[in-house]
């Protein structure tokens, strides 16, 4: 097992390692996404690992783990998804990896207790690349054209907001950055590529000037196109955040540092040294530079003030020298002092962060009796407690804590203990009816599992109602959100104008406005009397918001959303949320409260997601050149779903009637563009834009549209037909405002074309009565 924080990087090691051992041995687990995974060699997240080490214990057979990037065993959210395994499988060889380890003798200790193996420490300042390091004062446009002159590039230019780096990548586009030549090459090495979402144009624009752009709030496919052209040495500057510090694969000669501060999400302070030699030692390309460089800026106003004092001296005494400027509000400033510390100083030492929690409860009460040192059931538990990194006290704590957990768990349900005749004592099991994926991780699973099952399932917005609770557990979006209030001020400000409303009342209106809440009485109220019964959820709050909701609510696309809220330079961040939301929805509520309408919202997202951005299983399946995946043997009716998951026919039914709906929601908008990408295309009978519109002329002229209510979508009016095994017949029923109902949609459908990366399934045959 290869384990590394982050999505981007496990991917990378993926394809590196397919590269090395060919693509049928190595296998990929995300979380999200799942790739060969009973290959002999697995990338993964470390939170997979972690799981499975929590239900599993030493059964797991893997014999090797190689932690990358292993400081974030001190990260104060993630840090235990570094140590569980460390807890667990004494009967594995560990390999801890990472530039900034620091101080390491008590985990080392730890770890010879629980393997009873010797450890070695393998550590050295010397670098296969030397670094040299710069202080710069002049502007940064200067400091990068210097650069480039110098022969420095590839320049990655580190940024601590999404923003800053894009704003400095479109800057950018104004400079003279490559040649006539290179700029010929970079057209033709993304003359291919389908920059298909709103920011795709922004992203061409700037990759055609040799500029990159990496952070998170990009597509997947962006990032990783990025990648490929950085590792083909055609960018020139990349401007990206300190991700980059995580290990993606991006070769660079010089870190540009724009500052030295960052807010950590709760106050603006100094980079950690961890964090500084972290993206410092990305400089330098072993067999390329004879040497890396790290250049940081100083601050914009001392560079403005020096700028200022030079036009000063040379006036001569002639005009009164200006007030120097000040930093900006939450600006912490640096210097080259600074610079200088960061260089010289030692890692932190990594602290331990083991914490306990309802999912790990869940996973430990799951994992079934055998050969394992750990134990099984409630037991196993407390000597996962009693091995951990924490010190004496804080383990009595966290004893207390799992008593309490284990108690809430059973008064939900969750848990059952019952006796057999003639045993001893009780024993304890989790409910039989969950799903297998089923999840307890999040924080504040259980608050949702309660409040889905006081919802009324006839009630007509139950399926709206649930995914409400669903987004208020999760954290806020915040730039998503304040996009929402920008545009409903916006619009509330317009109409306000057109009614005359005076300026004082408008500006009330206006500042009183925030983000839509659905159900927010309901989710206040109910986590309220929650949270009295569970004292530990006292510092979590819920935050009912209404993003997915908005989508489902419309079936509007990914592209409508970013385009209604201008969000397309964060559509990462959007896709991000999305990802989580179906993830809560399909993991987090038990099998038993997930109607048919819960069950429809799960497909559409699924939908969604994979028509966004399925680029790392396509570029899987084109290094393996495999056929299709074999039909179940237990489901004729069965279909491949994207990552390899195999479909039953409920979720082939589901996914299908989520096609369908998509694509007479595009119809009903006149957007017949979005309609032929939304349904497989036959070479040899393709339906286009044009076809489309021609075929619904005859209907328009009876009916002036084509209805897309809640109504409208009601299952009864998708109808299925199995031909055999691997071709089935589809009709789905177009409504219109007459209620006369006679047009459909027919279409089939052939399993074994496969559907692995998410393409649409249903081929349109015709349109009409």
């Amino acid at each position: 097992f290869y384990t590394a924080p982050i999505k981007a990087l496990v991917s990378e090691k993926f394809f590196a390692l397919c590269d090395e051992f060919g693509p049928e041995k190595v296998g990929m687990l995300t979380g999200d996404a799942s790739v060969n995974r009973s290959a002999p060699i697995v990338c993964c997240t470390a939170e997979v690992l972690s799981n499975m080490a929590l239900q599993q214990g030493e059964k797991i057979d893997v014999r090797f783990v190689v932690m990358d990037e292993f400081h974030y065993y001190s990260d104060r959210d993630r840090g235990i998804a570094w140590q569980v395994p460390l807890l667990t499988q004494s009967h594995t060889h560990f390999l801890l990896m990472s530039a900034t380890l620091g101080n390491t003798a008590s985990i080392e200790e730890r770890l010879r207790d629980v393997t009873s193996r010797e450890v070695a420490r393998v550590h050295s300042d010397d670098r296969p690349v030397p670094l040299d390091y710069a202080y710069r004062d002049t502007p940064i446009l200067d400091t990068i054209e210097s650069l480039l002159d110098e022969g420095r590039a590839p320049v990655y230019i580190v940024h601590f907001t999404q923003r800053d780096a894009a704003e400095q990548a479109q800057a950018l586009t104004s400079s003279r950055i490559t040649s006539r030549d290179e700029r010929r090459a970079l057209a033709d090495a993304i003359s291919g590529f389908r920059f298909d979402s709103p920011y795709g144009a922004t992203v061409r624009r700037m990759l055609g000037h040799g500029i990159g752009l990496h952070h998170a709030g990009l597509l997947p496919k962006y990032r990783l196109l990025t990648q490929q052209l950085a590792q083909r040495g055609l960018l020139k500057v990349i401007c990206g955040t300190d991700t980059l510090g995580v290990g993606v694969n991006i070769p660079i000669r010089t870190v540009l540092f724009s500052r030295l501060c960052k807010f950590d999400g709760e106050k603006v302070s100094l980079l950690s040294v961890r964090d500084f030699k972290q993206i410092a030692g990305r400089a330098g390309r072993k067999g390329f530079d004879d040497r890396g460089s790290v250049v940081c800026q100083a601050p914009e106003h001392v560079i403005e003030n020096k700028r200022r004092e030079t036009r000063a001296a040379s006036r001569q005494g002639r005009r009164k020298r200006a007030a120097p400027k000040k930093p900006p509000r939450g600006l912490l400033p640096w210097n080259a002092e600074t610079f200088q510390q960061l260089r010289a100083r030692p890692p932190e030492t990594l602290m331990s962060r083991f914490r306990v929690s309802h999912g790990m409860l869940v996973s430990s009460l799951k994992a079934e009796p055998g050969d394992d040192s750990l134990g099984t059931g409630y037991p196993r538990l407390i000597e996962l407690i009693r091995r951990c990194h924490e010190p004496a006290l804080q383990k009595r704590q966290l004893r207390r804590q799992a008593a309490v957990l284990f108690r809430e768990l059973r008064h939900s349900g969750i848990l059952e203990v019952s006796r057999d005749e003639g045993a001893g004592a009780p024993r304890v099991h989790v409910q039989v009816d969950l799903q297998r994926e089923f999840s307890l991780h999040h924080t504040l699973s259980l608050y949702l599992v309660e409040a889905c099952s006081v919802l009324e399932p006839d009630s007509p917005t139950h399926t709206l109602d649930v995914l409400s609770v669903v987004e208020a557990i999760l954290e806020n979006p915040r730039a998503i959100l304040a996009q929402q209030v920008r545009i409903a001020r916006k619009e509330l400000q317009a109409k306000l104008k057109a009614r005359g409303v005076p300026y004082e009342e408008r500006i009330a209106k206006l500042e009183a406005l925030s983000w839509p809440r659905p159900n927010a009485d309901f989710i206040y109220s109910t986590f309220n009397l929650f949270a009295e019964a569970h004292p530990w959820v006292a510092s979590e709050n819920v935050h009912p918001k209404s993003i997915a909701r908005e989508m489902f609510e419309n079936y509007s696309s990914f592209d409508d959303i970013v385009r209604r809220y201008q969000l397309a330079r964060m559509e990462g961040l959007l896709l991000r949320y999305l990802n989580q939301v179906h993830s809560t929805l399909s993991r987090n509520i038990p099998e038993a409260l997930q109607t048919e309408g819960v069950r429809d919202l799960i497909a559409y997202l699924r939908a969604v997601l994979s028509r966004v951005d399925s680029s790392l299983v396509e570029e899987w399946e084109s290094l393996a050149k495999s056929e299709p995946p074999a039909l179940s043997d237990a489901d004729p009716a069965a279909a491949p779903a994207s990552g390899g998951r195999v479909l039953d026919t409920r979720e082939l039914e589901t996914r299908i009637r989520t096609e369908l709906h998509l694509l007479v929601r595009a119809l009903s908008v006149g957007n017949y563009a979005e309609a032929a990408n939304c349904v497989r295309q036959d070479p040899n009978d393709p339906w286009d834009a044009a076809r489309f519109e021609e075929a619904l002329a005859a209907f328009f002229l009876e009916y002036t549209r084509i209805r897309f209510d809640p109504e409208a979508r009601r299952a009864h009016l998708t109808l299925f037909k199995r031909r055999d095994a691997r071709h089935w017949q589809v009709h789905q029923v177009l409504s219109d405002e007459a209620g006369d109902n006679l047009w459909n949609i027919e279409g089939e459908i052939d399993l074994g074309e496969g559907a692995a990366s998410g393409d649409p399934l249903v081929r349109v045959q015709r349109i009409g009565v």
